[in-house]
């Protein structure tokens, strides 16, 4: 290596020893940032989902109150109110053979 080449080499290495540590604080602050905010984000959507879970759990005590109070016969109430339905729209409506009134 040539004199010259080190007396120039020698001052950019000793220049870019505080820049390469400043940049690696930088990336450090950085990278603290980044993992706030996703743990953040996470606590988040945890309390999202612990809040549907909650719903969805509140729905089975429902469905397994609704089963166990009145047993298995859900589709015989179900077939019970088709039935009554179609009992009752038999009868709705304006029947056909209506003779019109003629005027006297």
């Amino acid at each position: 290596m040539d004199v010259a080449v080190l007396g120039v080499m020698i001052p950019i290495i000793a220049l870019m020893i505080p820049i390469v540590a400043i940049w690696s604080r930088h990336q450090q602050k950085m990278a603290e940032m980044n993992a706030k905010s996703t743990a953040e984000m996470t606590a988040e959507k945890a309390a999202q989902y612990t809040g549907q879970i909650k719903d969805l759990e509140e729905r089975v005590r429902v469905l397994e109150r609704i089963v166990t109070d009145r047993g298995y016969d859900v589709s015989t109430q179900i077939e019970a109110l088709r039935d009554q339905h179609r009992v009752e729209s038999e009868g709705a409506g304006v029947p056909l053979d209506i003779a019109r009134k003629e005027k006297a």
